[in-house]
C-alpha cells in the first residue's frame, strides 16, 4: 500500500521524486470494519457510473481514529453521503478521500464515474475488445471506487449492474446470481457473494460471450455449475480448460480435503491482461493464453500450462480466498502455498519425474538470478515501494520450495494434518506466514523455530560437499553459507533437508535413500560398510532450493547420469557434467587434452541417453537439454555473455556432429509416432525437437531441409513450432518460407501470432537483433497488449546472443521500450528492468553499458512507482 494512502503503515516522508517506502513492521489493523458493501454499476465503455454503499463499524482491535481514509486512484467523488444524508466535510489527501465519522457505526455512500476505455494500465475496471472486465489485485479496486483497499478488510459483496443488452448481453460477478431482468434496451443482474473477501478479489465482466458449460458434483453431493466464457469464435478451444477445472476440483478434494463452496464457478478469458490469471472468488479472469487450446494452435507445453494455471487459480479458493493474507508482505502465504499445490497436482497429472525437473529449471532460470542480484528479497519481504514489483519468482517459486521442504521433513501425511489445521484455524481470516508455520508445527509435529529463517533471509544457500573414504568408512562433510544480499550482509545457518544415496560403484545399487538435515554451518557424517569409495547422489528430488558445490570426478557424474535411480539426480549429474566442463573452458585453464577429455565424458553420457531403450522419451528429452546460458552465467562471479554463448553453441555443434547418425535415427523413429496427448506421444515430440536442435548446430544446411519437411508435415503445433524454432536460427529459403507460411496460416489468431514474434526474438540467427527492431514496427505489434509486448521484448531479453550484443544496442532497445511503455502500463514496463539490473555479474564493458541505460531510465521525469523502484534498486 502507498504510504500516502494509508497512514496505518507510514514511513518517513519521501523526497518529492521518490515513492515512499512501506515497511512490514509498521502494520496496524484498519480502524474500521467494513462487513458489507453494495455496489451499483451503470456500465459503459467510456463512462461507467459506480455507487458504493459501505456499512462500517469501529474496529475494537485497532486504534480509534475520528476519520476514515478511503483509498482512491484517479477518482473524484460525484457525491458523498453518510447515513443517507449528503455531507461536505470530506477532503482529499492525495488520491484518498478523508471522511470524518463521529459515531461507532455508519453507512457511507459514494458515487464516482470512470472511463474504462481510457484505462491502459489494465488495473481496476477496463475495456478489452468491446467488453468490460476487472483486475483488482493488488491495488486495483481503488481505481473503481473509494474503499479501504487492503487485504485485511473483509466484506460481503452485493452487486447490481446494468447496461445495454446489445453491447453487454452477459453480466458476471463474484458469488451466485440472485436475479436478472430487462428494462427496455438495458438489462440488469444482481449478484451476491456470501463469503467475506478483500477488495482485491472483486471481479466484474460484461460483454458478448458464450460459455462452454458443464457441472461438477462435490464430495458432499452438491452440484456446481461450471462455465468457461469466451468469444464465440474461441469456444471450440475451451474443452481442455473445462476438463482441467474438473480434474482440479476432484484432486483438491482427494489430496487436501478442500470442497468448493458456491453453486457456480465461472472462468472468463480476456486477451488484454497483465498477469496469467486471477483467482477472484467464483469468477476467475484468465489471460486467453491459459484457456484456449487445440492441437493445431497449442503446444504440449501450452496444454500443460493451461492445466497448471487453471488448477492454481482454482486452488486459491481455499489457499488465498477462504484464508487470505493480512497484508501484502504475506503474499507468499497464498502464492507460495498455491504454487506448491499446483506443482503437486501437475506431478500427479503429468508424471512426477519430468515435472520436478521442469519446476527446478524455472527456479534456476528466474529465481536464482533474482536471489543473487540487486532485487534479492526474502519470500516475506520487509519493505517495498510498489507491491506489484513483488509478484516475483522468489515469492512464488522459492516460496513453494520453502513449503515443500516442510512437506519433505514432515512426510505427506503429517503435512496434510498441518494444512488441515491451518485451514480450520484461519478459515474466513486474513492470516500471516507465521500463522501457516505455527499450524505446521502444531499439526505436523515439526520444530520450525530455526526454519523460520527461510522466510526472513534472502539469497540462495550454497552447500559445499566433500566425500572422503578410508578403510570401510565414507565420510560426508557438508558446509553451508548464505551469501550476502542487499540489506542483509550477515546470515545465520538455515535447516536444509537433503536426500542422499551412496551407490556401490560396481553393482550400481545403493542400500536406501536417507534424509539429512543440515542445520548448522558444518556437519560431518560417517557411513560404514564401504570397502570402496561410494558414489554420492545428493539433493535427490531437489529437496532443498540450494546450490550444491562439490569437486566430483567426471566418472562419478557419468555414472550418475547413466545409473542414478532418482530422475532429478540423473538429470542433475548431466547438468553438472556440462557446467563443469564449460566453466573450465571459459576459465582458460584447460589444455587441449583436458578439453578433449571433458568432451569425451559428456559424449559418453549423451550417447547413453540417446540409446537407452529403457528411458522414457519425456525424460530423454530433459536429459538431452544443455544448461541454459542464464544458468551458466550464474555459475561465474563475472560472466562474459559473448564467450558463454560461443562455447555453449560450440559444444552443441560438436555433439550434433559426433552423434549425427544417432540423432537422425532418433528423429526418424519419433517422427513415426502419431499425434495424441498421451505421455508416449508427447515424449516423442519433445525428443524430436531436441534432435533437430543438435542436428542444426552440427549441420545447418542439411537440417534446414529436415526441419522444413517436419514443418510441412506437422499435424500439430508442437511439431510445427519446434521446426520453425530451429529454422528461425538458420539462413536460407526454408526459414523465409516457414515464417511466411506460419504467419499466413494463423493471421488473426493473437496467441499464435505471439508465438511468431517470440520465435524470431529468441532465435540463434546472427541478425536476431535487427529482426526484433523490424518486428517492433510490424503492423501486428502494439504496446497496449501485454501479451504482444512480452512475446517480442521479453523473449528478446531472454536471448543472450542478441540482448548482450557487444555494442550495447540490445540494452538501448530494452531501455527505450521501458520508457515508452511506462506511461501506458507501468506494471508491465517494470518487469523489463531486471535483465538490465544484472549488470554487476557481467564483464566490465557490457556492465557499464547496462548501467548507463538504467541511469537514463532513472533520469526520466514522472517515472511510475513500479519502474522507479526497480531501477533505483538495480542501481543501488
Amino acid at each position: 500500500m502507498d504510504v500516502a494512502r494509508n497512514p496505518e503503515m507510514a514511513d518517513a516522508a519521501p523526497t518529492p521524486h521518490e515513492p515512499p517506502v512501506i515497511r512490514r513492521e509498521d502494520y496496524r489493523p484498519f480502524p474500521w470494519l467494513v462487513p458489507e458493501i453494495a455496489l451499483d454499476f451503470d456500465l459503459g465503455l467510456e463512462a461507467t457510473r459506480v455507487v458504493a454503499k459501505l456499512t462500517v463499524a469501529r474496529n475494537a482491535k485497532a486504534d480509534a481514529l475520528p476519520t476514515i481514509r478511503l483509498n482512491g486512484d484517479g477518482l473524484a467523488p460525484l457525491s458523498v453521503k453518510v447515513d443517507g444524508e449528503p455531507v461536505s466535510d470530506w477532503s482529499m489527501n492525495g488520491d484518498d478521500l478523508m471522511l470524518p465519522l463521529p459515531g461507532e457505526a455508519h453507512t457511507i455512500e459514494i458515487a464516482t464515474q470512470i472511463d474504462p476505455a481510457a484505462n491502459t494500465q489494465l488495473m481496476g475496471l477496463y475495456a478489452s475488445n468491446g467488453m468490460l472486465c476487472t483486475q483488482c489485485e493488488s491495488e486495483g479496486f481503488r481505481r473503481i471506487t473509494f474503499f479501504p483497499d487492503r487485504p485485511d478488510v473483509l466484506s460481503t459483496y452485493t452487486v447490481r449492474m446494468r447496461g445495454p443488452k446489445a453491447q453487454f448481453p452477459i453480466l458476471l460477478c463474484n458469488g451466485n446470481k440472485m436475479a436478472e431482468g430487462e428494462d427496455g434496451a438495458d438489462h440488469w443482474a444482481e449478484w451476491h457473494d456470501p463469503w467475506p473477501k478483500p477488495s482485491y478479489l472483486f471481479a466484474l465482466v460484461a460483454g458478448d460471450l458464450v460459455a462452454n458449460s458443464s457441472s461438477f458434483t462435490t464430495m458432499s453431493g452438491r452440484k456446481v455449475e461450471l462455465n468457461v466464457w469466451v468469444r464465440e469464435a474461441d469456444l471450440p478451444r475451451t474443452d481442455h480448460a473445462m476438463e482441467s477445472l474438473k480434474k482440479s476440483m476432484k484432486w483438491d478434494e482427494e489430496v487436501f480435503g478442500r470442497e468448493y463452496d458456491l453453486d457456480l464457478f465461472n472462468i472468463v478469458a480476456v486477451s488484454d491482461f497483465n498477469m496469467g490469471a486471477m483467482e477472484n472468488k467464483g469468477l476467475n479472469v484468465f489471460n486467453t493464453k491459459y484457456v484456449l487450446a487445440d492441437p493445431d494452435t497449442a503446444t504440449d507445453a501450452d496444454f500443460d500450462a493451461i492445466e497448471g494455471v487453471i488448477a492454481h487459480e482454482y486452488f486459491h479458493n481455499w489457499s488465498g480466498n477462504r484464508v487470505t493474507c493480512r497484508d501484502w508482505f504475506q503474499l507468499s502465504l497464498k502464492e507460495g502455498f498455491t504454487v506448491l499445490r499446483d506443482q503437486l497436482f501437475s506431478q500427479d497429472m503429468q508424471g512426477e519425474a519430468v515435472k520436478r525437473i521442469e519446476d527446478v529449471r524455472v527456479l534456476r532460470s528466474a529465481q536464482f538470478p533474482e536471489d543473487s542480484g540487486p532485487l534479492a528479497h526474502p519470500i516475506r519481504p520487509d519493505s517495498y515501494r510498489e507491491i506489484s514489483n513483488f509478484y516475483t519468482a522468489t515469492v512464488y517459486n522459492k516460496g513453494a520450495e520453502v513449503i515443500r521442504m516442510m512437506r519433505v521433513m514432515a512426510g505427506p501425511q503429517a503435512f496434510r494434518q498441518g494444512t488441515d489445521l491451518y485451514f480450520d484455524r484461519h478459515d474466513g481470516e486474513a492470516a500471516t506466514c507465521e500463522d501457516f508455520v505455527k499450524a505446521m508445527e502444531d499439526g505436523a509435529g515439526l520444530d520450525l523455530a530455526q526454519f523460520r529463517l527461510w522466510y526472513s533471509q534472502a539469497g540462495t544457500p550454497k552447500v559445499d560437499v566433500a566425500l572422503t573414504h578410508e578403510g570401510s568408512t565414507a565420510t560426508l562433510t557438508l558446509r553451508q553459507t548464505v551469501p550476502p544480499t542487499p540489506g542483509q550482509t550477515a546470515k545465520l545457518p538455515m535447516p536444509i533437508p537433503l536426500k542422499i544415496a551412496l551407490f556401490d560403484r560396481d553393482s550400481g545399487t545403493h542400500s536406501g535413500e536417507q534424509l539429512l538435515i543440515l542445520d548448522s554451518t558444518e556437519k560431518v557424517l560417517a557411513f560404514e560398510g564401504f570397502t570402496a569409495p561410494p558414489v554420492l547422489s545428493i539433493n535427490r528430488g531437489f529437496t532443498a532450493p540450494v546450490a550444491i558445490e562439490r569437486q566430483v570426478p567426471r566418472e562419478d557424474l557419468v555414472f550418475l547420469a547413466a545409473r542414478d535411480d532418482d530422475s532429478f539426480a540423473r538429470y542433475e549429474a548431466m547438468q553438472e557434467l556440462v557446467v563443469g566442463h564449460l566453466v573450465a573452458v571459459l576459465g582458460d585453464g584447460l589444455s587441449q587434452a583436458e578439453q578433449a577429455a571433458g568432451q569425451d565424458a559428456i559424449a559418453g553420457a549423451f550417447g547413453a541417453i540417446l540409446t537407452d531403450a529403457e528411458l522414457d522419451d519425456s525424460m530423454r528429452g530433459e536429459l538431452m537439454m544443455l544448461p541454459s546460458q542464464t544458468y551458466l552465467m550464474e555459475q561465474m562471479l563475472v560472466a562474459d555473455p559473448g564467450r558463454i554463448h560461443e562455447e555453449r553453441e560450440a559444444l552443441k555443434a560438436w555433439l550434433g556432429t559426433r552423434f549425427k547418425a544417432e540423432l537422425e535415427a532418433l528423429h526418424d523413429r519419433v517422427s513415426a509416432v502419431p499425434y495424441s496427448l498421451e505421455g508416449a506421444a508427447r515424449g516423442a515430440r519433445k525428443v524430436k525437437t531436441q534432435a533437430l536442435v543438435y542436428l542444426a548446430a552440427g549441420d545447418p544446411a542439411a537440417t534446414a531441409k529436415r526441419a522444413w519437411a517436419q514443418f510441412e508435415a506437422a499435424d500439430n503445433m508442437t511439431d510445427r513450432q519446434g521446426a520453425l524454432m530451429v529454422l528461425c536460427g538458420l539462413e536460407g529459403i526454408e526459414r523465409t518460407n516457414a515464417l511466411i507460411a506460419f504467419y499466413n496460416r494463423y493471421q488473426g489468431n493473437e496467441l499464435v501470432i505471439d508465438k511468431w514474434f517470440t520465435l524470431q526474438a529468441l532465435s540463434l540467427h546472427p541478425h536476431a537483433l535487427e529482426h526484433v527492431k523490424a518486428l517492433a514496427k510490424h503492423p501486428d505489434f502494439t504496446l497496449r497488449n501485454p501479451n504482444r509486448v512480452r512475446s517480442l521484448y521479453m523473449a528478446f531479453a531472454g536471448n543472450p546472443g542478441a540482448f548482450h550484443a557487444a555494442g550495447g544496442e540490445g540494452y538501448r532497445m530494452l531501455a527505450d521500450l521501458i520508457l515508452a511503455l511506462d506511461p501506458i502500463n507501468p506494471q508491465t514496463a517494470a518487469r523489463f528492468v531486471p535483465p538490465l539490473g544484472r549488470w554487476r555479474r557481467i564483464e566490465p564493458g557490457r556492465a557499464a553499458l547496462m548501467r548507463a541505460e538504467l541511469e537514463r531510465i532513472a533520469s526520466k521525469k514522472n517515472l511510475s512507482r513500479d519502474t522507479f523502484e526497480q531501477v533505483s534498486r538495480s542501481l543501488d
